[in-house]
């Protein structure tokens, strides 16, 4: 019995006609090589935000089902694209969109949620002889509409197919190498980790690590799917992205990540014993907001203050709930801060080890670094801070625990 191979390509590198024509000659070798091929497809380049400006040329706050008809077609433009590229080599390929692929997922428009996959016209195809490219990002709700899976969906579906086709491997191609102790372009000293757990990638991605969306990598975990994240054109061996990876008891810090992209909402002067929480968080929920993280403080003997993170994206929709919410219970004020960033320290049991915080706390504090707000998991130590303030504090915990040398140590 042929080994099936789910392969995903993100959108860099399916950016140029040339690009696109590579990778048909890598899928084609691999296919040779006695595979069964299924590849997922991002759209090219921006694509994807090349369309959304356009949505916001017509409105400010477009309809999310129209949104999703719109942003889905880019990938569209690459199944069929690379199946041509493909056919000119001289074998068959076929590309299949969500409906095709049995896609299935809930009725959230934007950011909807995968509920099953039925694969038997991709099994069908694949006994066929033929590679299957299938668009990623994409799917379709119990109305038979066009649903989208949120920013860096194609991971997720390129992972749930692996799943689902008992894969033994989902390979995931970027223009990176792999994933790192930092950001490269950042931090010229980030070095590349050669494996890394599911609990700490998925951390990393949540925190702004942008290699994987942290949705696919949940799913890998709970299926035991292993993931190798490597570069389109390169040569290197990338990232294995598996379960618990054994390393040396020196090696504590995995990596730094951070966002850009957060903004914090306060409510001054909200009276106690309100159910403003309850009511508030609820309609964030209605409309599929993710709250980062939730900090109350007494304000005075009769009020309290209540603050909140949602990343940009969020910013307006939430913003606009919480006016309503506290027009109709009285609180005094709302404050806003758009200028933030969160930056955050990863690795297996970090907030279990003695001294690491400290010493993350005296690293940005060296460097003149203000904390707004500090958050932990079990696995991560995050500190909301100036924008402006970013890359600073990034080299400063990047040095300060010595992550330029982990490639030697694992």
């Amino acid at each position: 019995m042929k080994k099936i191979v789910v392969q995903k390509y993100g959108g860099s590198s399916l950016s140029t006609i040339g690009k696109v024509k590579k990778i048909a000659k890598k899928i084609v070798a691999r296919f040779k090589e006695g595979n069964q091929i299924v590849v997922v497809v991002s759209a090219m380049g921006n694509e994807t935000n090349r369309l959304l400006k356009l949505a916001y040329r017509i409105s400010p706050s477009p309809d999310k089902r129209e949104l999703d008809m719109l942003t889905s077609t880019g990938e569209q433009v690459s199944i069929a694209l690379l199946a041509m590229a493909i056919h000119i080599l001289g074998n068959e390929a076929i590309s299949f969109t969500a409906r095709h692929a049995g896609i299935l997922t809930d009725g959230k428009y934007t950011r909807a949620r995968l509920i099953k996959i039925d694969s038997q016209k991709i099994e069908k195809a694949l006994n066929l002889g033929k590679i299957v490219i299938v668009a990623g990002f994409q799917g379709i709700n119990h109305h038979d509409e066009v649903t989208t899976l949120g920013r860096g969906g194609s991971d997720l579906s390129a992972v749930a197919l692996a799943v689902q086709l008992k894969a033994d491997l989902c390979e995931i191609y970027t223009d990176v190498d792999g994933v790192y102790t930092a950001n490269p372009k950042l931090i010229s000293e980030a070095q590349r980790i050669p494996r890394i757990s599911y609990d700490e990638m998925s951390e990393m991605a949540a925190l702004g690590a942008q290699v994987m969306h942290h949705r696919a990598i949940d799913l890998a975990r709970k299926y035991h799917l292993p993931i190798i994240v490597k570069s389109t054109f390169g040569s290197s061996k990338g990232t294995m992205i598996t379960k618990e990876v054994p390393m040396l008891e020196n090696v504590i810090v995995r990596g730094v990540t951070y966002q850009k992209n957060v903004a914090r909402i306060t409510l001054q002067g909200v009276k106690k014993n309100t159910d403003l929480a309850c009511r508030l968080f609820e309609d964030l929920a209605k409309e599929n907001i993710v709250i980062d993280s939730i900090v109350q403080d007494l304000y005075n003997q009769d009020t309290v203050t209540v603050s909140f993170i949602v990343t940009e994206e969020d910013f307006m929709p939430s913003l606009k709930i919480t006016k309503e919410i506290a027009g109709k219970i009285g609180v005094q004020k709302i404050h806003t801060d758009c200028n933030l960033a969160k930056v955050s320290i990863v690795g297996d049991s970090i907030a279990k080890e003695s001294g690491i915080a400290s010493r993350m706390f005296r690293a940005l504090s060296r460097a003149g670094i203000h904390m707004e707000t500090i958050n932990t998991s079990r696995i991560r130590i995050s500190c909301l801070i100036k924008l402006s303030q970013l890359d600073q504090a990034v080299k400063a915990l990047h040095d300060e625990f010595e992550l330029s040398k982990i490639k030697k140590e694992i």
